[in-house]
């Protein structure tokens, strides 16, 4: 299927691995030109030469919109924006969570994406085929006990893009949310292991768990979310907007 995505340009936050790294490569092969930024200088480095980089803490608000603005001019316009940048957060009961450490969550998986918006939206404003796609996850919508700063900031996710689909949508720029559930790779792992130490239980036992309460028992591939971002990217998701788009599995809790 021919997505009708050559010569499109996009700005991807969190771009040079996992998830982001898949959404990268699957928007070149489409023929696209992309930008992306990341914290990790090594993983930048692996990028195609084509692409557009920078080593960019998201939580910097002065050099995540200095990114945005100055990915824009490289490109010299912007038709797609893809806010993928989060961290997992702290495990652990209410009580043992710091403010600090809360904060620092909402800065990244949040904040952030309120930043790059509100930097993109007059490039955007200016494309023929515009769309906002923001990285969510299951988690933003049944919640996700041990994980209350990252459940949190997920949820909020989908109010800012369904009140964005709304503010943008006199301007065409449709804002869709992809939802993962429980993802293949290394940042998943962490994630059960923690949960496991925390319960005092085996990561064996844990991932059984996780996997109980999901129809289909496989980790969900990053290609497979790449794949939903280019269809919503594409002139073909014209009338996809303000969307809670779930790729998981038919996952029903997080255990």
């Amino acid at each position: 299927m021919d997505l009708q995505l050559q010569g499109q340009r996009a700005i991807i936050t969190a771009g040079a691995s996992g998830i982001g790294r898949a959404i990268v490569d699957s928007m070149l092969a489409a023929g696209m030109k992309v930008a992306t930024c990341d914290i990790d200088e090594a993983a930048l480095a692996t990028l195609p030469h084509s692409v557009v980089r920078a080593r960019v803490d998201v939580a910097d608000e002065q050099a995540l919109t200095g990114f945005v603005k100055e990915a824009i001019l490289d490109l010299g316009g912007l038709d797609c924006l893809v806010n993928n940048a989060g961290i997992a957060g702290p495990t652990a009961k209410i009580e043992n969570i710091d403010t600090a450490a809360w904060r620092k969550t909402l800065d990244i998986v949040l904040t952030s994406q309120f930043l790059t918006v509100s930097s993109a939206v007059p490039a955007l404003r200016d494309s023929a085929n515009p769309s906002i796609v923001n990285l969510s996850s299951l988690a933003g919508r049944v919640g996700f006990a041990l994980r209350t700063p990252y459940a949190a900031a997920k949820w909020g996710v989908i109010g800012l893009t369904k009140s964005l689909a709304i503010e943008l949508g006199e301007d065409g720029i449709r804002v869709n949310a992809i939802l993962p559930g429980l993802v293949a790779g290394d940042r998943q792992r962490r994630v059960l292991e923690a949960k496991a130490q925390q319960r005092g239980k085996s990561f064996a036992e844990v991932e059984e768990e996780a996997f109980r309460y999901t129809s289909i028992k496989e980790y969900v591939p990053a290609s497979a979310i790449a794949s939903q971002v280019l269809y919503l990217a594409s002139p073909l998701g014209r009338f996809i907007s303000g969307q809670a788009i779930s790729v998981c599995g038919d996952t029903k809790m997080l255990a």
